[in-house]
């Protein structure tokens, strides 16, 4: 997965200056960003602080965590029950 030039945190701070009164053309220019990818921010993470922007990160990593640690247990468990229907 490609990793973002912008953490969280500063996509939340840019949000807040378009909040402030900036307008979206100077925000694109001053960050060098399409005025999409501000959409695309403004979706995902609309009024948030940057204390809920890390929140929302470190709840995005545990449930990919899990998915794993599931994906993995799943995978045991169809080698336990191949390993079991088998005639010795």
């Amino acid at each position: 997965m490609k990793r973002s030039r912008f953490s969280e945190e500063q996509k939340v701070r840019i949000l807040d200056e378009l909040r402030g009164g900036k307008s979206r053309k100077e925000i694109c220019a001053q960050h060098n960003i399409s005025s999409q990818t501000i959409s695309l921010w403004k979706r995902k993470y609309g009024e948030m602080d940057v204390n809920e922007a890390r929140k929302l990160r470190a709840l995005e990593d545990e449930n990919a965590r899990m998915k794993r640690i599931i994906a993995d247990q799943a995978m045991q468990i169809d080698i336990l029950k191949e390993v079991n229907s088998k005639k010795w």
